[in-house]
């Protein structure tokens, strides 16, 4: 987590997880409920890369103008958006912070291998202004202004879920899933509320070590990094007193000036806490974005914060953390749209000459919302547990028409090409 209160800070990470790992040989079993759209839609797939090096954007955000239908590109630029027929006449806008965004009318879009190319700005960073004397003054205008500049009310919002497993560098299991979610007002401090619309999971058991190594938590572990809904978790009285903040290299985005906020745990704090930048706008005082990583230097603390259970005669250690999330706008109100948590893990074994090494990968991406005017919540039974270990339902994988109507994130050329071999063993065990 970002900010934590000093004395229990490794309590409520043990609670929260962010990501827990579990090496046992069961694992949960969830009623998926399938939903059926027939509306009919147009895919449009394409890249979107910096104009001036080519580099592709990973995690770009592209929306339908006048909806809010969106989806975001993968680690390779790519993206695919399902459009509904009564939308193609629309304009869709294409953001990425530090470049001006670009609108296209989908008439102009091709649908295959278009390449949207976005301007950095002209501008020189450096003459932007800072008004505050320092950046802890910033980041407290932040926390007051939380209650008019993100949405305000309860809303209905649907995602896609991704997270995967990888043993050294290959894919051993691949979970997938649409989410709807009851997303809580920013101005109370209720918890989200998850439902599971369809999933599918396949784990290549041959691949793992003599115990299965599982995640624990699924989306939810994505929804507790949104750190503006979680302020009580992330934003502890005493934050300035256990973290240090120092301003960054100024940046923009749609043209408009944001602060970029450094923050790093105090020398004199030994637990393991996190370093990394806060995005704030300019303007509205509003965070839009956060990046940030786990201080491992105390490598057996660290380890503590992650591992529900594990054999006796392996050590598991974190090597890596990696946890971002971005906010999007609407009328001037700010939402919870992506967040993406990147772990490693080495394993060492009593009594074998080598490790093994674990990187798991989660992301969740707002794909559509709505004001939930009725205040109607998901009932109980219906409802995602937030101890939920992702279920095995890898026949999903045989069906090109699994999602639908639903938009996902693009997978990266790795996943796949492990999504095509799920595919050639289903055949063959037909």
């Amino acid at each position: 987590m970002l900010v934590f209160n000093k004395i229990s800070v490794l309590k409520k990470l043990s609670l929260l997880g962010i990501f827990f790992l579990v090496f046992q040989n069961s694992f949960a079993i969830n009623t998926l409920v399938q939903q059926q759209d027939t509306t009919k839609f147009v895919v449009y797939k394409g890249k979107v890369i910096a104009s001036n090096t080519h580099k592709s954007l990973a995690f770009a955000t592209l929306t339908i103008v006048a909806t809010n239908i969106s989806t975001v590109t993968n680690t390779q630029g790519e993206y695919q958006l399902k459009v509904p027929l009564k939308y193609i006449n629309n304009n869709i806008i294409i953001s990425f912070l530090g470049y001006t965004s670009e609108v296209i009318n989908l008439k102009d879009l091709p649908s295959k291998n278009a390449k949207i190319t976005l301007e950095t700005y002209i501008e020189k960073l450096s003459e932007v202004k800072i008004h505050f004397k320092d950046a802890k003054s910033l980041v407290e205008k932040v926390l007051q202004n939380k209650g008019n500049n993100y949405l305000d009310f309860l809303s209905n919002m649907t995602a896609f879920y991704r997270e995967t497993i990888k043993k050294r560098n290959t894919y051993v299991s691949l979970s997938e899933a649409v989410i709807e979610i009851n997303k809580q007002s920013y101005t109370n401090e209720r918890n989200d509320i998850l439902k599971l619309y369809k999933a599918r999971k396949s784990t290549d058991y041959k691949k793992l070590d003599t115990v299965a190594f599982k995640l624990k938590g699924g989306p939810f572990s994505n929804l507790y990094i949104d750190i503006i809904k979680n302020q009580n978790s992330f934003f502890a009285e005493d934050m300035f007193a256990i973290y240090d903040f120092t301003f960054g290299t100024t940046t923009k985005i749609d043209n408009k000036p944001v602060y970029v906020v450094n923050f790093k745990q105090k020398p004199r704090i030994t637990s393991p806490l996190y370093y990394g930048q806060l995005f704030i706008d300019a303007k509205s005082f509003a965070l839009i974005s956060a990046k940030f990583h786990l201080n491992l230097t105390n490598k057996e603390k660290a380890s503590r914060l992650f591992i529900v259970k594990k054999p006796r005669n392996a050590k598991v250690t974190p090597i890596e953390t990696s946890y971002q999330v971005n906010y999007r706008e609407k009328n001037g109100k700010w939402y919870f749209g992506y967040s993406r948590i990147e772990l490693g893990f080495k394993i060492n074994w009593d009594k074998k000459w080598f490790n093994t090494i674990y990187r798991t990968t989660s992301e969740l991406a707002i794909t559509n919302w709505h004001k939930n005017k009725n205040n109607k919540y998901f009932k109980p039974r219906e409802r995602l547990r937030p101890s939920v270990i992702m279920s095995e339902k890898a026949s999903g994988f045989s069906d090109p028409n699994f999602w639908g109507t639903y938009n996902v994130i693009e997978p990266e050329k790795p996943i796949e090409n492990a999504i095509k071999k799920i595919k050639k063993q289903l055949r063959n065990l037909n």
